[in-house]
């Protein structure tokens, strides 16, 4: 079946057919960027009721602002593209992503799984009441016409993530998906720093962790000085172990074969398959969590209950965060906390790992990929022939290693920020940092290719 038939009745941001500029593609990033935050601020017209408005960690997460026109954020990306990975993966659909045609089939069903996503979770947030019209009209068709207005909003608001997503990819740097994700953390994390403003629940505390410790020194206050202090140096402790761990890489040497004299370094990076596995696991947890919240309402509780905001039982509280920290500064640590804290730690390791080795098999980072990219480049390792199967068996020693490693150390650090209560869900802080550098090192990139168009030559030839 030609899935890009069906796409022909749906808009699509074409490719630039030349090269674009660095101006221009920092330009196109930036204007995203904009737009991004602008429909945050636009509500959906005729909501009358908001329950997801409580859970502002995880629209972070899912790049959504809860009440706007893009209510649903990137949830309906990534939730296709876990979807797909668990099936293709499985073999189920059995499509071979090594070769031009299978990721192009593959590309083509992960945006019609995404707009079936759109579709259906638009519907469902709607219709179990967590974004729906004024109660006082139930029972009535307003009520009812009312419901399908805030679906077609929140289709067309998810479309336009698409879009965007698409626009950032094909004219920007990186991908819709990380920017947005980045540019929700970086607000949240400025506010909750920053902000001099009281808290609405209590007047007397501000909002932000740098003046409530200073109110709290100054009013002789340890306990909360102590707490605020522990949230900006686990922020801070996140940034540069996730910086460092960036960095590291193991460097393969190569030579062209055709060239004396002249070689390079193929860097194989510590964190192999970068911010992807956190993504999906965050999200996939976020999800369970919206729905666990839209199932209660429902009266059918399957994935655990709320108290409160609070997750109280079932799934929903193992795979949330405590604040073990604050508890311990407080003194209020239990052996149940502790049972939960790892619980959340095993979900997010053990997550991050599968979803790690499954976007090494379907984005072509495995070995074999690998040596045909190298091969291709016209390069190979001094000392041994130009053989596929040789620098295979050479890459296999590091790939796999660096897959599941990564992948462990990623899972680890997102789930102690976050039970050490940072200015961000610890995942959150995590992405954008990697984020971030990775998006450095595409513009920096960019930048010397353009400075020097001999290393564009020979790095990436037309």
């Amino acid at each position: 079946m030609d899935y890009t038939q069906i796409l022909r009745f749906f808009p699509e941001v074409e490719k630039p057919k030349e090269k674009l500029s660095f101006k221009t593609k920092l330009i196109w990033t930036g204007l995203i960027l904009v737009i991004f935050f602008i429909l945050s601020y636009i509500p959906l017209l005729g909501l009358g009721q908001n329950s997801l408005q409580q859970f502002e960690q995880l629209s972070i997460i899912l790049g959504a602002s809860f009440g706007s026109l893009i209510s649903l954020g990137i949830g309906p990306i990534v939730t296709a593209s876990i979807v797909l990975q668990l099936v293709v993966g499985s073999g189920i659909l059995g499509i071979d992503t090594t070769t031009p045609a299978g990721r192009q089939k593959f590309s083509a069903l992960q945006k019609i799984a995404t707009i079936f996503f759109i579709i259906f979770e638009a519907a469902a947030y709607v219709f179990a009441g967590g974004l729906a019209p004024n109660a006082d009209l139930a029972g009535t068709s307003q009520y009812l016409i009312m419901q399908l207005a805030l679906i077609g909003q929140l289709i067309l608001g998810g479309y336009l993530i698409v879009l965007m997503d698409e626009v950032t990819t094909k004219w920007g740097f990186g991908s819709g998906v990380s920017l947005f994700i980045a540019a929700g953390v970086a607000s949240q994390i400025f506010i909750r720093a920053f902000n001099p403003l009281a808290a609405p629940t209590n007047p007397d505390v501000p909002i932000g962790a740098i003046p409530f410790l200073i109110k709290a020194l100054g009013g002789g206050d340890v306990t909360g000085a102590m707490i605020s202090a522990a949230a900006i140096i686990t922020t801070i402790a996140v940034f540069v172990v996730a910086v460092y761990a960036q960095a590291m890489k193991v460097e393969i040497p190569l030579s062209f074969g055709r060239v004396r004299g002249f070689g390079m370094r193929w860097p194989l990076k510590f964190i192999y398959t970068s911010n992807i596995p956190v993504i999906l696991i965050a999200a996939l947890m976020a999800n369970i969590q919206l729905w666990a919240r839209l199932l209660q309402n429902a009266g059918h509780p399957w994935l655990g209950t709320f108290s409160g905001n609070s997750p109280a039982s079932g799934l929903i509280y193992w795979i949330n965060p405590p604040n073990v920290l604050n508890a311990v500064i407080n003194g209020s640590a239990t052996s149940s906390m502790a049972l939960q804290a790892l619980g959340y730690m095993s979900m997010m390791v053990f997550g991050s790992i599968i979803f790690s080795v499954m976007w090494v098999k379907t984005a072509n980072m495995d070995a074999a990929a690998q040596a045909k990219q190298i091969l291709a480049s016209g390069m190979q390792i001094p000392g041994f022939r130009r053989d596929p199967r040789v620098l295979e068996s050479i890459l296999n020693r590091y790939i796999p290693a660096l897959t599941v490693l990564g992948a462990i150390a990623v899972g680890l650090l997102a789930s102690l920020a976050d039970l050490g209560d940072a200015l961000s869900r610890g995942t959150g802080i995590l992405l954008a940092v990697m984020i971030v550098y990775k998006m450095y090192e595409d513009i920096a990139r960019q930048h010397a290719f353009e400075m020097h168009p001999a290393l564009r030559k020979v790095v990436a030839p037309d």
